[in-house]
């Protein structure tokens, strides 16, 4: 018989590494030492503390910070509601439903509408004022109102003081030192990057990677947002990374612009390629600078002053490569400098976010529902369990709309509802109904939850039910103070709890969130509105601000299974980019030629006739290209040197609509309004 799994490396305890000892050492303490003050503290519901202290584990300094405050917050408004409504409509059942109903669905929606911390804000406020308010339908007293909100709120705050203090105790790795090193490797991954997509080879692998670096880039915000909560050094250093952020998105245009050019260049130097590839590696050296990086540009520089598509990629690569040197430097200063050093990079603002307002209030609107016809069957029925079922009903509505597959994650939350069942129950009523200490309980508790964090670590494909199952543990051992060991109120809560997640899984069901070909046609007509503000004389965004919103809209679909929609969003999004950055180009060009200024707004005037929020005018794309080409043939020929680099401009606008004529194959249920005259 095959015992290997008992050796000790083969056991959680023995394959876990020294950071996964800390991360499950830090969290079970917590969740026990939240568990006992809550005792000492005399509140009637300890597991909340202890639910409390799991929820906001976090393996970052920054991450627990704010998301500690995030709770804080919610909480304390979620608290406040629930006073509201239940002071004032529990005398009327159906009042008291609507009102409910109407904050879940409120919550619902600035939780969907907004991200980070005001998200999780506003779903622990809906949530919470549901946990408070329906367990006090029975209440006559305004002051046991107000003791059950504020034993939660104390429950609560108490959890995250001890997962604090464990942070203090046991710390994680910097948050500073994971967001530079990221840093550092996206800043080396963008060479590696431009080197595939300058191959002007139109494969499936240049998409998928296209994708990943502004997907990579977006994370590396958040993890902004977290550092700069877990030092002050780097709360100093904010407009810094901000701006780094913002040069690494435009690097990522600008290699994804020079691929367009590339592309429409005919006749390419044999050279092109060998020169590329050594220019990528001297930006890829530390001591690089200026000179050689030039001599290497001097090898392609273009000797036909008439050849206006040589000239145009030759000035964007240099372009691209002074802004890398000048993003090398940054990230050096920001490594080198000291705490109180004064570095002032130009002002940008905030990397964009992009929220669906239709998306929330769909989500809302469900919330809503479900929340009615629960609190309806429960007025009909009288049932015991109805404020357990109504409470995990209102955590699963508000929780999950905001996730990308709630039904997977309302099928996690069953399955850890029923493992939990099993095993609390047994717990419960066979261990510790004998137990009478709890110094006792938590020698049994502590190496439990140590086990279960370790699990959940070791496990990234089960993570998700291990989290689960962390979280609701305490819910579902109902360790009360004093204890309570009523076998059938335990098995109806269960039962309740149950019903209640099945409950919101069948209002996912009917109804169900927006597929991600509808997503894709609100993302891509929101693309295009913005894109049509960038053409007005003073655009309301930056056009800074303008490429992150346009990358934060590509990056909602990228978890997407349909690869047409995927395809036909990052399209959209790097043709309506690559078309901004040239008309801000435009806009800042300069002549005292009156011909030329009013060739540059034809060109302007030209994008304004050809799209508008509702598709693409495919009749009049076709004759605006070949009056592009056409201007920038002719400007090429022109005596003036301004004339030639207007001819550059133009023909770079014409690189970018161009890729707008693959639009006339369609894509079933997303381009037909594209491809239609408006």
């Amino acid at each position: 018989m095959n015992i290997s799994w008992l050796e000790w490396k083969n056991t959680p305890w023995g394959k876990a590494t020294q950071a996964q000892w800390r991360y499950a050492l830090r969290n079970a303490i917590a969740m026990c030492l939240a568990l006992g003050i809550a005792f000492l503290l005399d509140l009637d519901a300890p597991y909340w503390a202890m639910t409390s202290a799991a929820v906001v584990s976090f393996p970052t300094i920054g991450g627990v910070i704010s998301k500690s405050i995030g709770r804080i917050l919610g909480s304390l408004l979620g608290a406040l509601a629930s006073m509201l409504i239940a002071g004032t409509c529990l005398n009327d059942p159906w009042l008291f439903t609507f009102a409910i109903a109407g904050w879940l669905s409120l919550c619902t929606y600035v939780s969907n509408h907004y991200q980070n911390n005001v998200s999780y804000a506003f779903a622990l406020a809906g949530y919470t004022a549901a946990i408070i308010t329906f367990s006090l339908t029975d209440s006559t007293d305004s002051l046991q109102v107000f003791n059950t909100t504020q034993a939660r709120v104390c429950e609560v705050v108490t959890g995250i003081i001890c997962g604090a203090v464990m942070m203090m105790i046991l710390p994680s790795t910097s948050d500073g030192s994971t967001l530079l090193d990221s840093l550092k490797k996206m800043h080396n991954r963008l060479l590696e990057h431009a080197e595939s997509l300058w191959q002007a080879e139109i494969t499936p692998q240049v998409r998928t990677s296209h994708e990943g670096i502004i997907s990579q880039i977006l994370t590396m915000n958040v993890l902004r947002i977290q550092a700069v909560w877990s030092h002050y050094r780097l709360r100093r250093r904010n407009n810094i990374l901000n701006y780094m952020l913002h040069q690494q998105l435009r690097l990522t245009s600008v290699i994804s612009g020079i691929r367009r050019l590339m592309i429409n260049w005919p006749d390419r130097p044999e050279n092109l390629s060998e020169v590329l590839h050594r220019l990528l590696a001297e930006l890829g050296k530390p001591d690089t600078n200026k000179y050689r990086l030039a001599k290497i540009l001097q090898e392609i520089y273009p000797t036909d002053k008439s050849d206006f598509r040589h000239h145009t990629v030759w000035l964007r690569l240099r372009h691209f490569c002074w802004l890398y040197l000048q993003s090398s430097r940054w990230l050096l200063r920001l490594e080198a400098s000291a705490p109180d050093s004064d570095l002032q990079p130009p002002k940008v603002k905030s990397i964009a976010q992009h929220t669906d307002s239709i998306e929330a209030a769909y989500n809302a609107l469900r919330t809503f529902l479900c929340i009615v016809i629960g609190c309806a069957y429960w007025i009909n029925t009288q049932w015991d369990a109805g404020a357990s079922a109504l409470t995990l009903t209102a955590i699963s509505c508000v929780l999950y709309s905001a996730t990308a597959s709630p039904i997977n994650s309302v099928m996690t939350l069953i399955k850890a509802i029923v493992l939990l069942s099993i095993v609390c129950y047994m717990v419960k009523f066979g261990l510790m109904i004998q137990i009478n200490d709890f110094w006792v309980f938590c020698a049994f508790l502590l190496p439990v939850l140590l086990t279960m964090q370790m699990l959940k670590l070791q496990h990234p494909r089960y993570a998700s039910l291990w989290g689960q199952l962390i979280v609701f543990m305490g819910s579902f051992l109902t360790i009360t103070n004093p204890p309570d060991y009523d076998f059938s109120s335990y098995i109806n809560d269960d039962f309740g709890k149950l019903a209640g997640v099945i409950l919101a899984g069948a209002a996912f069901q009917i109804l169900r969130p927006s597929s991600d070909k509808v997503k894709s046609r609100r993302i891509i007509r929101a693309l295009r509105r913005d894109f049509m503000g960038q053409l007005s004389q003073k655009p309301s965004q930056t056009e800074s601000y303008f490429e992150s919103m346009v990358y934060h809209r590509i990056n909602q679909l990228t978890q997407s299974k349909d690869e047409q929609v995927r395809i036909w969003v990052l399209r959209w999004g790097v043709v309506l980019l690559n078309c901004s950055h040239v008309v801000w180009q435009l806009r800042g060009w300069e002549i005292r030629s009156d011909p030329l200024v009013v060739v540059r707004e034809v060109c302007i005037r030209c994008l304004k006739g050809i799209m508008t929020e509702k598709g693409v005018q495919q009749r009049s794309l076709e004759v605006a290209l070949e009056e592009l080409l056409k201007m920038s043939t002719v400007l090429s020929r022109h005596h003036d040197a301004s004339a030639r680099e207007l001819a550059g401009l133009i023909w770079r606008l014409y690189c970018s609509l161009s890729q707008l004529q693959q639009a006339s194959s369609g894509m079933p249920g997303t381009l037909s309004e594209q491809t239609k005259p408006v």
